[in-house]
Order: C-alpha cells, then structure tokens, then sequence
C-alpha cells in the first residue's frame, strides 16, 4: 500500500524545495504518492507558475489560491481551506518547508488533525521574534514529529529547546536543486547574454521582507546605495516591493526586471559580481556559486555563511551597506569556501527514505 504524502507550499523558495523531493519519489522506487497543496501565498505567474514548469514539479492537487493579505488573515484562510481539502485527502503525513505563513498554517492543522508533520528546514534560529519567519520557524518545529536540519548548527538549536527526538541532519534540500540545476542553467539560459550583462560586471539585488519593504525609510535607504553603487544593479522585482515602488523614479544605475524562471536566476547569481538580499534562500546559492553576497537585515538566518566570510551582515542603511560592499571587494582574497556544511546534494533522498521507513508499515 502506497504512503501518502502531501507537501504544502506556497512561496519561491518552497518551490524549490518541492522539486528535490519530487524528483527523489519520480526517480526512485518508492511506496509514495504524493500530492501538493498551493497555498496560493505567492500567486503572481512570475513567482509561481515559472518555477513550477521550470523545475517540473508535479501540478498540485488544489491551489488555494490565497493571495496577500495581513498575517493573521492569510494564515486563517490557509488553515481553513488546508483543513478542509486534508479531511478530504486523509493523508498519511503531511511535508512542510521553511518559515512562510504556508509552513505556519499547514502545521498547525495537520497537529489539530492529528496528522504527522514532517517539517523541512528544521532548526533555524534568529532570535528574533519580531520577525514574523521566526515565530513561524519555532511553532513549525514544536507541533511537528519529525524535523529535518539543513546544518549541525539547526539540530543544536532544536537540541537547546528540548527538541531530540526524531530529528535528522539531512544536509540542505536546495542544494539538491542547485546542483540539478546550475550545469543547465549554464548552458541554457541567455539572460545575461540577453540583458548585455559579462561576468563580474554587476550587482544582483533582490529586497522581499516585510521589514525591508513596508518601511519605507528602510526601502529607499536600500534604493539609495544601489542607486551610487560603483557597478550597476539588476534587481528582479518581487510584485510586493514593486506594488510599494509604484510612483518612485528609480535611478539608472539600477536595472528593474520582473522575477525570472530558476534557471535565469541561477545564471544571474553565479555571474554576479556580489550579491544584495534579503532572501534566505539566494544566501545559500550564492554561496555555492562562490559569489559574495551582503544581507540586508538586523540577524543573520545563516549563521554558517557569516562564519566563512562569504555574507555579511548590513543595516538597511545606506552607508552601511555600501561600507559592505567595499569590504567585501577589499577582503575577496580572503573568502573561504567550505564544502559540505549543507551536505553534499542528497538530502531529498534521505527524507524520502526516512519518510518511507516511518510510514511502511503505518
């Protein structure tokens, strides 16, 4: 009898995610049948239906189709409409990612409904409650049964709050993805070819979070130094920033784009001189495209980039992050690129095997 799996998403990076662990259960011979649940929480094309023919995830089941909204009200739709398409589905366990209001909804219905949770991303820690990713993180990890960490820092992190049992240090799913991916981006996409972009010659930008776009003085702070960056920016535009830079004159050092297909994104990061963000998930592929990458934010969600020197940490000031910019140019020489502190690239295969095991015999 077939294990039956659902995977709740909602945003990019989870996306991403999702194709890992879709290629594993495609690929191999296992007992799983999996179903998708979309939230909806990222619903423009550009930062959902691209990703999904791009990295040939299967159609999901249902898209809830939720939309944007305050914290609070989007959570509360998602867990009605994933408590109800899960009374219906009755599956066997449930798989959630990261640390959007997605990965918020879906565990908490699945612990009310007395479905085993799998959370991926386990372990992550800021420290900082006023981060809405944060509150969603710990509540994820207390209400679900099995944890699967991205780093030895993420299970000593659990470990500090009591969390033990059945966790496992899988190593980094987007890993997974990125080295499936990264050869054929190189060979397939033309962005930079396109956009008259050689390597080395620009800064990447992408700026999403709620603490960086909804304060204004935060948002044009950032503008500002992208704006009198010694090379130009191209910055693909989340639909949120753009929503809030509606009526604002850009300067020209900085190239607007709308959010492009994985592949173009990749070939973007990895001929990138140095890259700017806010985004979890592009940290850790810049750092496995060996580029540079300044984060724009008050705590860092990766405390492992930090420690090798390939992020580092700016207030969303403008001088500040332009002081960044320059050291990092300054101290190149002296970055330290170090293998496997997210696993090797196999982490999709040992969540799918320890999922199957748990629930063989179920």
């Amino acid at each position: 009898m077939n294990i039956h799996m659902v995977s709740v998403v909602g945003a990019r990076p989870q996306f991403v995610k999702a194709a890992a662990i879709s290629n594993v259960i495609r690929d191999g011979n296992y007992n799983i049948q999996e179903s998708i649940i979309h939230t909806g929480q990222h619903y423009d094309a550009n930062m959902s239906d691209i990703f999904f023919d791009g990295l040939g995830i299967p159609s999901p089941i249902v898209n809830l189709g939720v939309g944007s909204g305050a914290h609070g009200l989007q959570t509360g739709k998602m867990m009605e409409l994933i408590e109800k398409n899960l009374q219906d589905m009755k599956p066997d366990c449930l798989l959630v990612y990261g640390d959007t209001n997605s990965t918020l909804a879906a565990s908490l219905v699945a612990a009310k409904s007395h479905i085993p949770c799998a959370h991926v991303e386990a372990g992550v820690r800021t420290y900082d409650r006023k981060a809405p990713e944060e509150i969603n993180r710990v509540v994820a990890d207390h209400v679900s049964q099995i944890l699967f960490c991205s780093s030895n820092l993420s299970v000593e992190n659990l470990r500090k709050e009591g969390i033990v049992d059945n966790v496992y240090n899988c190593g980094d799913i987007m890993l997974d993805t990125f080295n499936k991916y990264i050869s054929i981006s190189k060979s397939k996409s033309s962005i930079c070819e396109v956009l008259g972009l050689a390597k080395w010659d620009y800064y990447l930008a992408t700026i999403h979070r709620p603490r960086n776009t909804d304060n204004k003085d935060n948002l044009f702070n950032i503008l500002k130094a992208l704006e009198i960056a010694d090379k130009k920016v191209i910055f693909p535009m989340h639909p949120r920033t753009r929503a809030i830079l509606a009526d604002t004159l850009i300067g020209e050092n900085i190239i607007i784009m709308e959010p492009v297909p994985y592949l173009d994104l990749l070939a973007l990061e990895s001929n990138a001189d140095l890259i700017i963000t806010d985004s979890g998930g592009i940290q850790k592929e810049a750092y496995w495209s060996h580029v540079p990458c300044i984060i724009v934010g008050l705590v860092p969600e990766w405390a492992e980039l930090e420690q090798y020197g390939y992020s580092t940490l700016s207030k969303p000031i403008t001088q500040d992050i332009l002081k960044s910019i320059d050291r990092l140019q300054k101290n190149r020489h002296m970055l330290r690129y170090k293998d496997g502190i997210y696993g090797v690239g196999e982490s999709a295969k040992v969540i799918i095997d320890t999922i199957s095991k748990r629930f063989a015999h179920a």
